[in-house]
């Protein structure tokens, strides 16, 4: 029933990759769905805030207990009836219920069965899945009896849970092993599908280039900023290709900056362009190049990740607007040059599938090697050009160079004296356009020889 595959991306290629069981976790909101999936997962990665509504999308987590691995996907709150956004969320809740292998309703066991209790277990029996029913925020043996009253909901036992201490967790997941299908094993594609992180202010449309890209809805959508917060994790086919897409949360300020939600939301953000392999960073094209969106640039070109700029909402750009933009792309983005960069409309679909091309040159050029020799012999010919500037009298030599690493693309020069930054970035303006480094950041470090070296060389 479950499709998620989990093929190891940093695996072997003759590893098999294995499609493991799926349990959601579904219930009306603020009876504690983030908070056991955190539990279960052993890692407070779930974003968990005494608020109604902080969960929207279906967010998969790898979990695993007494030797068997299975994916848990936590849900946003289920209501009944719910309209624009709420209904967004409700609607991802039900379709976990209906792929998962299991379900495990969440209820309140201090509030009581409530009529959208009610009503979430005539959606759960539509959905006909296994459903286990969680009676949590059960903290002692006394409020046990408050869970008894829960077999009036019609689902058999209720399982007394604490998801904030762990009491009883561990008789509940030993419940779901034992009701999980075994996991089945497929060949996987040469290599696992790329990593790709969509960042970006909140409300650029990260959510909307997601579903445009899977042609389904894979994450709520909304006009309010922040609909997102949880990283949202997809393997997606466009292209001719398997993708795995990252939506991300709207970063507003530093992570410094940000409290609650917002804070543990803009680490998860990090942590996600830190593993991946590209970002997209989109910026709203009829608006202004604000600081933030600059920041979030910078955050991904000092992770070192390849980087396309996807410039949104292009269909609401006019000519002024296209005029000014041009400006402030000299201005306010001239640190990142290299950057590849794209005008879609996620609304329209608007030049969605020029994506591919720049994404694929991007992590191309991020994985380019040069060889030492053909590096020497080019850094030979671009020094008889333009020397390095004499300096008191001498001028610093470029003794040898190297490719130490790839991805990004790193390179060592060793020296007979430290260069002057000038002419570093003078090098590495060189070897772009000379090899073709477009998408990715490049860092040259500069090895002087030391003094000592010098004397035994003298």
């Amino acid at each position: 029933m479950s499709e998620v595959v989990h093929a190891g991306l940093d695996s072997d290629p003759g590893e098999v990759a294995v499609t493991l069981p799926v349990v959601a976790v579904v219930g009306r909101p603020n009876v504690g769905k983030s908070t056991l999936v955190n539990r279960i997962i052993g890692r407070r990665q779930a974003v968990v805030e005494d608020t109604p509504g902080v969960t929207r999308d279906r967010v998969a987590y790898d979990a695993e207990w007494a030797g068997r691995s299975f994916t848990i996907v936590d849900t946003g709150g289920w209501e009944p009836d719910a309209r624009d956004r709420a209904a967004a969320i409700a609607a991802q809740a039900e379709i976990a219920a209906q792929t998962a292998d299991v379900v495990l309703f969440v209820v309140d066991a201090r509030v009581g069965a409530t009529d959208v209790d009610e009503a979430a277990v005539r959606m759960l029996r539509r959905a006909n899945t296994p459903v286990l029913l969680v009676a949590n925020k059960i903290d002692n043996q006394r409020s046990e009896a408050d869970g008894l009253t829960l077999w009036s909901l019609g689902l058999g036992e209720p399982y007394p849970v604490s998801a904030l201490h762990g009491r009883g967790s561990g008789d509940l997941l030993d419940e779901v092993i034992a009701r999980l299908p075994a996991a089945t094993r497929q060949a996987p594609a040469a290599g696992g599908p790329r990593r790709v992180a969509l960042v970006g202010r909140p409300n650029v449309g990260k959510s909307s280039l997601l579903n445009r890209l899977a042609k389904e809805e894979r994450a709520v959508v909304d006009s309010v900023a922040g609909t997102t917060v949880d990283p949202i994790d997809s393997l997606v086919e466009f292209g001719g290709q398997v993708w795995q897409l990252v939506d991300t949360a709207g970063l507003r300020r530093k992570v410094g900056q940000a409290s609650g939600t917002e804070y543990f939301a803009s680490l998860r953000t990090s942590a996600a362009i830190n593993a991946a392999e590209v970002a997209i960073v989109l910026l709203d094209a009829s608006e202004p190049i604000s600081e933030q969106d600059q920041r979030i640039i910078a955050m991904v070109a000092e992770a070192g990740r390849a980087l396309v700029i996807a410039f949104n909402k292009w269909d609401l750009v006019d000519d002024d607007r296209r005029y000014a933009l041009g400006k402030e792309i000299d201005r306010e983005l001239r640190r990142v040059p290299w950057a590849a960069r794209v005008n879609v409309s996620a609304k329209t679909g608007r030049a969605v599938d020029k994506l591919t091309p720049v994404l694929r040159r991007a992590l191309g050029n991020w994985e380019r090697r040069i060889s030492t020799g053909q590096l020497n012999q080019w850094l030979t010919a671009l020094i008889q050009a333009t020397p390095h500037p004499v300096r008191g009298g001498r001028a610093p030599r470029v003794l040898f160079g190297t490719q130490a690493a790839v991805c990004p693309p790193t390179f060592a020069l060793f020296t007979t004296g430290q260069l002057d930054p000038g002419y570093v970035r003078f090098i590495e303006r060189k070897l772009r356009e000379d090899f073709d480094f477009a998408g990715t950041p490049v860092v040259i470090s500069v090895r002087p020889r030391k003094r000592q070296d010098r004397k035994k060389n003298g």
